[in-house]
């Protein structure tokens, strides 16, 4: 499947303890951009290192999750997004 990008954001995570709020408000800042067909995928590239792209490939008012690298026990952080709502896109 080809999917295109039009918007990326790039977050550093330097405090585990924030690295909810600091996603949360880049999501945020993605969902400020008027569009209606693409939804936030979230990279993670390491432990403190994560992108959030507008994204074709990710159904509209969702948001999905890729793994590029698990993260080391030391610097463990449970992350869980997948949001819908409930809104539906036609092209």
């Amino acid at each position: 499947m080809q999917s295109t990008t039009t918007e990326i954001l790039e977050v550093f995570v330097t405090t585990p303890g924030r690295l909810d709020e600091m996603l949360d408000r880049a999501e945020a800042e993605l969902r400020q951009i008027p569009q209606r067909c693409a939804g936030i995928l979230v990279t993670r590239h390491d432990f403190v290192r994560y992108t959030l792209a507008l994204s074709d490939a990710v159904p509209f008012g969702e948001t999905r999750e890729q793994i590029l690298s698990e993260p080391s026990d030391a610097h463990h952080t449970a992350m869980s997004k997948d949001r819908n709502n409930d809104v539906n896109c036609s092209r």
